[in-house]
């Protein structure tokens, strides 16, 4: 799940439920790809676990927190990022590396490319992609009854962002992960500072996208708590207006890149990413 150039490394992490690390399908393809693009790129791929089953198992079933720290340390551990790096994350691996960049100064992230991710979280679960439709059914229906419960909290990854509108009181006080990196509970400076060092935060969603519900959590948006319809931008956020995570400022800086691509999720066509995506990475 990882990328750079000689500079700079490029971390890719994990795209989405069901895939892992060196899928030369998707992440390996996307791997190879950039290496191809980008002379004497360092392409630093973090595998969660000892193998590619564990890697493709730990993105059903662990702790987000311990998978950040983790990240975090080896990023630490590597040498050769002293100077910093470029970061892309595919659908759920995007808001992780999103925590990477709020929770872990060091060493800095340049730019983060959030493809598909979900950072206001989801609050359904239409289709999976891939192969794991049955873990996906089972995950589904445990996220509609007890997303909140300790044990789901800390071990079941979809629930640590799933974001239920309707109990926006339960989701502010149980959710480990994405209400702490949101800012749900309280204010964290330190989060707001550090994320404010990203040259560009870069987001890209899909028009056709069937799997991530709403659509709108691609580009910080989601829907206004009470209800389960309508839909709020990320500028019409209580989170933007009151810049508890310094959004705002970073949009006003220019620093945040809103692109869309037709496509269900995932779906990009090479030359696209080559001319829209690349160019963030040298």
């Amino acid at each position: 799940r990882g990328l750079c150039s000689a500079l700079s490394l490029c971390l890719f992490v994990f795209s989405s439920s069901g895939d892992s690390c060196c899928n030369p399908l998707s992440m390996g393809y996307i791997k190879k790809m950039i290496e191809q693009e980008i002379p004497g790129v360092y392409v630093f791929s973090v595998m969660i676990g000892k193998n590619i089953v564990e890697d493709t198992e730990n993105g059903f079933f662990s702790d987000v927190n311990e998978q950040v720290s983790m990240v975090c340390n080896q990023l630490a551990l590597d040498p050769k990022l002293k100077g910093g790096y470029n970061a892309m994350g595919f659908s759920q691996g995007a808001q992780f590396l999103r925590a990477v960049a709020q929770r872990c100064a060091s060493p800095p992230m340049k730019n983060l490319i959030s493809v598909g991710g979900q950072h206001q979280g989801v609050y359904g679960l239409p289709r999976c992609p891939g192969e794991s439709s049955k873990i996906c059914d089972m995950i589904r229906e445990a996220l509609n009854k007890e997303a909140y419960l300790g044990w789901f909290q800390k071990h079941l990854v979809q629930a640590q962002y799933w974001h239920d509108p309707l109990n926006d009181d339960l989701y502010k006080k149980y959710s480990r992960f994405l209400a702490d990196i949101n800012q749900e509970r309280a204010v964290n400076e330190t989060y707001k500072k550090n994320l404010q060092q990203l040259e560009k935060f870069v987001m890209v969603k899909f028009l056709q996208d069937s799997v991530v519900d709403p659509v709108d959590t691609e580009w910080f948006g989601f829907l206004k708590t009470g209800q389960a319809k309508e839909t709020e931008t990320l500028q019409e956020s209580v989170l933007y207006k009151e810049d508890r995570l310094g959004l705002a400022a970073m949009d006003k800086a220019g620093k945040l890149v809103f692109l869309a691509t037709e496509g269900d999720h995932l779906q990009f066509k090479e030359e696209w990413f080559k001319a829209n995506l690349l160019p963030y990475l040298h």
